[in-house]
């Protein structure tokens, strides 16, 4: 039996690296303490170097999740206005997330990086059950439509 995953190239890096950095939001998947899953969507973005992040209330329950189980998955890309939705390409992310509090060292870096791609986020960054969550992938599956699947690893996902 043969497999359906191409061999990774420069064309599914580029695409994987232009669904990451369109995003602005994510379906977030995670496991809740009662061990089921829970899937829902956060705002999405990157640090300076590449890495996804996300903005996330503690009062969520997504966030306590993570803070129990940080294994976590994201899902990026969207379908278009016309045509069978599953021809998009969308990016599946599995990952490890930590979480970087007020007063944290780069926090407030990292906040004035958010805000140029989040201006609307300015209304609640700075409340104090707001955190930043990092998401370190460990894995990536492509799917750029139809026929066309790819294994990634993390060192794909940035621009060289």
């Amino acid at each position: 039996m043969t497999t359906p995953i191409r061999p990774t190239d420069d064309g599914a890096r580029a695409l994987a690296q232009g669904l990451m950095a369109k995003a602005r939001f994510a379906a977030l998947g995670v496991v809740l303490d009662t061990n089921v899953p829970l899937v829902t969507r956060v705002a999405f973005g990157l640090d300076p170097e590449g890495g996804p992040i996300s903005l996330v209330s503690s009062l969520s329950v997504h966030t306590g999740a993570l803070q129990g189980n940080p294994i976590c998955s994201l899902l990026l890309g969207e379908p278009g206005d016309k045509g069978d939705p599953l021809t998009y390409p969308r990016l599946s992310l599995i990952c490890r997330a930590s979480f970087l509090h007020h007063g944290d060292v780069g926090h407030a870096e990292l906040a004035a990086h958010y805000l140029r791609d989040h201006p609307k986020a300015k209304l609640y960054i700075g409340f104090s059950d707001f955190s930043f969550v990092r998401f370190e992938v460990s894995e990536a599956h492509l799917n750029g439509g139809f026929g066309k699947a790819f294994h990634l690893v993390p060192q794909d996902l940035v621009p060289s």
